[in-house]
């Protein structure tokens, strides 16, 4: 069914990318951001960099008005870096320290805090209100942005998921089984879909993207595809 072709905003589309853990996200949206030329925020990233500072600080990531507090103190940016994307902690790099299993688990209880999350939402919408931008996460097409332009669910088997980032544990020299991985994946989408405050859900007027077997420059092919039908108001 045919839809009206979104209102221009000043830089462009809105898009939502949503999705459990290991789904892919990350790579997708850095891929389909550098194919637009538009701004990758990686929101989760934002979380991870709460829960990095909280392990640093030595506070309690179920201590709501503590990681308030610490918040405040916090400065969160994103930084080009040759077709990447850097993430600054009060202007230092820490892209590398939030993609441990640690931070992964802690980031999930960081992220489960309503403080937490509406502080973090106001720099959200900030960074992102004007368009021409990718929003990558979980709760981006229902809370964040419910009225962003083009809105995806990408998912995949919790097996695939647990390989993927397995594999991607292992290039980083990490210690990890797969079986380990697997669990872990698994533990996180439950306190994703279980939390009070935003929690994992498919925007009602998402596309549903499973990639389980697909590569990712089929999936990028597909949401481009899409993006395009979106914007001539044809689905």
């Amino acid at each position: 069914m045919s839809r009206k072709a979104p209102q221009a905003r000043p830089n462009g589309l809105i898009i939502a990318i949503d999705g459990p853990s290991g789904a892919g996200k990350s790579t997708l949206t850095r891929l389909l951001a550098g194919r637009l030329g538009y701004l990758h925020i990686d929101t989760g990233a934002m979380f991870r960099a709460v829960a990095l500072a909280a392990k640093r600080a030595g506070i309690s990531v179920d201590d709501g008005e503590a990681l308030a507090q610490l918040c405040r103190k916090l400065t969160i940016s994103f930084a080009r870096n040759n077709g990447g994307c850097r993430v600054l902690l009060n202007g230092a790099d820490i892209s590398g320290q939030i993609r441990t299993p640690e931070i992964s688990l802690l980031t999930s209880s960081v992220s489960a805090m309503k403080n937490v999350r509406e502080f973090l939402l106001v720099q959200q919408r900030e960074m992102g209100m004007a368009g021409g931008v990718i929003l990558e996460g979980r709760d981006i097409g229902t809370v964040v942005f419910p009225d962003a332009e083009v809105k995806f669910f990408l998912t995949a088997s919790v097996e695939e998921r647990g390989r993927r980032r397995y594999q991607e544990l292992l290039a980083k020299g990490e210690d990890v089984s797969l079986h380990g991985t697997i669990v872990d994946v698994a533990r996180r989408d439950e306190q994703d879909e279980q939390r009070e405050h935003a929690p994992l859900r498919r925007a009602a007027d998402a596309i549903d993207i499973d990639s389980s077997g697909l590569s990712i420059e089929e999936v990028l092919t597909l949401m481009e595809e899409k993006i395009k039908a979106r914007v001539k108001g044809e689905g």
